[in-house]
């Protein structure tokens, strides 16, 4: 299938996904949502691909949400709850379609993960990043609540509640030291380096049987406890919902 904002290449059993609007620092417009919400689905059917790779063109991984985009900002049919909750629910199922896939996702983070991008890293079942990553979880600077995208559920089962609530609460952006610090990401390599580190790793995993990979997976999403990410993503929509309405409705 061809994409216009992704591109997916195979090297053997690796699959190297590029979010590929560079321009605006990857950020994510309607387009490359429902390529990347297709990519995804599609993976359930790839038998070939054992492990994927998911990185940015040029700068930036992914900068978060296309705040220029008039189909993201002026939503059709205006501020509704009703439209804002489905929407929200376009954006927010990705999360949950990355991490059913049963190919296990290295995140080469070679830029800035910010919103949309913080949340695809960590969806990912490892991270890596280059030193010049910065992260952040930007939802609640723009006037929503904090918690999108499965952040409330995967934040803190990756670097602990304090640290989680600590970034999720104010939106500040830390760098790749404070990122490796909290257990966000497992490595920082020169990004010139980046790209042939995530494939030593995928090499590594792919070098696995396709059904331990998958089961392995699977354990992990199972066994990390309490809500599931499924229902952690219910609450953040309708959440999401009621503050876009109360913050952007009177545009609407």
């Amino acid at each position: 299938m061809s994409y216009e904002m992704i591109q997916f290449v195979k090297d053997g059993p690796v699959g190297i996904l590029t979010l590929n609007r560079p321009q605006s620092l990857n950020a994510m417009n309607f387009t490359m949502l429902n390529e990347f919400r297709d990519f995804f689905n599609d993976r359930f059917r790839d038998h070939d691909t054992r492990v994927i790779i998911v990185t940015g063109a040029g700068k930036g991984f992914n900068s978060g949400l296309d705040l220029n985009d008039p189909a993201i900002m002026i939503p059709a049919g205006g501020y509704t709850p009703k439209n804002i909750y489905e929407m929200q629910k376009l954006f927010s199922d990705f999360i949950l379609f990355m991490r059913r896939c049963p190919q296990p996702i290295i995140g080469a983070i070679n830029g800035a993960a910010a919103g949309a991008g913080f949340s695809i890293a960590m969806a990912c079942d490892v991270r890596l990043a280059s030193p010049n990553a910065k992260f952040s979880a930007a939802y609640i600077n723009i006037g929503t609540g904090g918690a999108d995208m499965g952040s409330s559920w995967l934040l803190p089962r990756l670097v602990g509640t304090g640290n989680a609530a600590r970034y999720l609460l104010t939106g500040d952006l830390f760098g790749a030291e404070e990122a490796l610090r909290i257990g966000l990401i497992q490595s920082i390599v020169e990004k010139e380096h980046l790209m042939e580190e995530a494939m030593k790793m995928a090499q590594n995993m792919a070098g696995k049987t396709q059904l331990g990979l998958r089961l392995t997976k699977e354990a992990l999403n199972r066994n990390v406890g309490g809500l599931s990410l499924e229902d952690a993503i219910q609450i953040e929509d309708r959440n999401q919902a009621m503050c876009v309405v109360q913050t952007y409705g009177h545009q609407g």
